[in-house]
């Protein structure tokens, strides 16, 4: 049986996390007894991590990390990297704010073996106009940047196929914020098979937003900065 990775990020989710590891854990356990649900905690200045290891002693098939504090980019690839160490064959990631459906999962699973990424894409999403155009605006830049059209680049509900993700992962600074947009464009651009499913995007379930307008416009400005430097190693990396 294949063995499924859900990789989940966690900061200051002390109001959430519990809720979204009982949301998540059966989908691990109905994979098989080597799927892993993996919950990796970003330096938290609150609890969420003391929380996260006492769900982790009465559930054999989750793992509970912790790391210093360096973005959600560096911990979703720091949970990536154990995956794929661990000997994951499929690697799937979500956020631990509960706004996206486990209930959803499963056709993405379907279509594990006939593409090498299923991401989701976020139609009629309600949590806020700032999200919306950060979105509408990645997905521009993508297209002048890098040359491709990627539906919504930076989902946080994708399935990907561990060996492809293994192939292309070190193209990818290990403190980068938007590791999983550079991961589509990757995919895409390299001629992978990727496929885009629409899915529910709910209000964020539980605690605060660390995310606002001001950090959204610093990202912003590193990325299109970062973007060019990325995009001459993808085309080196192309050649070869």
């Amino acid at each position: 049986m294949s063995r499924l990775y859900i990789v989940i990020p966690a900061y200051n989710e002390r109001d959430n996390i519990e809720n979204v590891v009982n949301d998540w854990y059966p989908v691990a356990v109905k994979y098989g007894t080597d799927s892993r649900l993996v919950v990796v905690n970003d330096g938290s200045k609150d609890d969420t991590y003391e929380i996260l290891q006492k769900l982790a002693a009465d559930r054999p098939q989750m793992i509970a990390l912790t790391k210093p504090n360096g973005g959600h980019g560096a911990t979703i690839l720091y949970g990536y990297d154990y995956a794929i160490k661990e000997g994951a064959d499929f690697i799937f990631q979500t956020d631990s704010d509960g706004q996206t459906l486990p209930s959803e999962f499963d056709d993405f699973w379907k279509l594990k073996d006939e593409y090498d990424m299923v991401i989701g894409h976020r139609k009629g999403r309600q949590d806020g106009f700032s999200r919306i155009l950060v979105t509408k605006t990645l997905k521009l830049v993508c297209r002048l940047c890098f040359h491709v059209t990627v539906t919504d680049a930076n989902t946080p509900f994708r399935l990907m196929k561990a060996e492809s993700l293994k192939k292309e992962i070190g193209f990818i600074p290990k403190d980068y914020n938007l590791s999983n947009v550079i991961i589509s464009v990757l995919f895409i651009k390299k001629g992978y098979k990727v496929k885009f499913l629409p899915i529910t995007f709910r209000p964020r379930q539980g605690g605060v937003n660390s995310i606002n307008m001001k950090k959204i416009i610093k990202i912003g400005q590193k990325a299109l900065k970062d973007f060019a430097g990325i995009n001459k190693i993808i085309k080196e990396s192309m050649k070869k």
